[in-house]
């Protein structure tokens, strides 16, 4: 019977798993390259089976190796889901709390949240930033952030991921461009669009092209911005449009600058997701602050199905309480 790996010898595992790399994990781990080599050559002898292919261009694991990683990572949740339920005896919600939002969630629910988790927990030290999706990801995968929220995409490893919420983009416009507000439009049958979107590192824009691809949408011009303030100034200033998550744009709905339209025909969905660290737990704060924003943004659902016209729920995400996990999919449904 092989004995059982250190715990030193796991950590090594999920980090050269995640990393596709020795050098990187060595890095990570705060080890030599040749210590963490040592411990999965361990391992490996001690199971009798290879769990990564070695290239010149990188580390890959195998389906074993696959398998093991899994295995380690939810030995790993397991100490620190046990570390989290001690903490939580004290009573006390203390700690830092790093938290990653992209502009459609900053701008719709954030302030509501933040009125209410700060008054209530106030010897947690927040630290949040605002940023795209592959920022995010990243910065996610480095440990950087206990949470953050994303489009929903393929999964990757090193991540865990949730359904949070279902939404519909919407077209958004200056007022003269003379839309009417809040009417249903058929994009193909608009005029050809000048259209502001996302750059291509953006699981948006991805998913953006597939639509107007797949339901011939014409397009004039196209300028790319990654800078949703700037975006929202310029449409209101030119003909140019822009499409967005219909939540990102409640506070809008019956301004003097914007004309907000549903799409339909079909219509244009967006999944987004809360992505962490496969190999954590959220901590207290961290779990305290996600039940409070799900919460906010279900609230803002609802009244958005209500204005936009749509069926009740189209966009509502999971309970707070709720803590199962799909896979997400790219993609946009119709």
């Amino acid at each position: 019977m092989p004995s059982p790996a250190t715990f030193r010898q796991i950590q090594a595992i999920i980090a050269v798993c995640e990393e596709g790399s020795f050098t990187r994990a060595a890095a990570r781990e705060h080890a030599t390259q040749s210590g963490i080599s040592q411990h999965v050559a361990a391992v490996e002898k001690a199971l009798g089976v290879r769990l990564f292919e070695r290239t010149p261009t990188g580390v890959t694991p195998t389906p074993a190796g696959l398998r093991y990683y899994r295995r380690c990572v939810d030995a790993v949740g397991l100490l620190d889901q046990g570390a989290e339920e001690m903490k939580a005896l004290t009573g006390a919600v203390t700690g830092v709390l790093r938290i990653g939002l992209m502009p459609t969630f900053t701008r719709a629910a954030l302030a509501s949240t933040l009125q209410h988790f700060v008054p209530a927990h106030p010897d947690v030290r927040l630290h949040i930033v605002e940023a795209y999706s592959g920022t995010l990801t990243e910065q996610v995968l480095g440990d950087q952030l206990d949470f953050a929220i994303v489009p929903a995409f393929e999964g990757r490893i090193g991540l865990k991921s949730r359904l949070i919420l279902r939404d519909r983009e919407v077209l958004i416009c200056g007022r003269a461009t003379g839309r009417k507000p809040l009417q249903p439009v058929r994009l193909a049958d608009c005029a050809p669009l000048k259209i502001v979107v996302p750059g291509p590192d953006n699981i948006r824009r991805r998913n953006l092209e597939v639509y107007f691809e797949s339901n011939n949408v014409a397009i004039e011009r196209m300028i790319e911005m990654d800078a949703m303030m700037a975006t929202f100034d310029f449409v209101a200033r030119s003909d140019f449009v822009t499409i967005l998550p219909g939540l990102i744009c409640v506070n809008d709905i019956g301004g003097n600058q914007f004309t907000i339209n549903p799409i339909v025909d079909p219509p244009l969905d967006s999944e987004f997701i809360v992505i962490t660290p496969a190999r954590r737990t959220l901590s207290t704060p961290a779990r305290l602050f996600l039940e409070r924003f799900e919460t906010d943004i279900r609230k803002i659902v609802t009244s958005l199905d209500a204005v936009l016209h749509r069926p009740a729920g189209t966009g509502l995400p999971p309970g707070p309480s709720s803590r199962s996990r799909r896979k997400p999919v790219q993609g946009v449904r119709s």
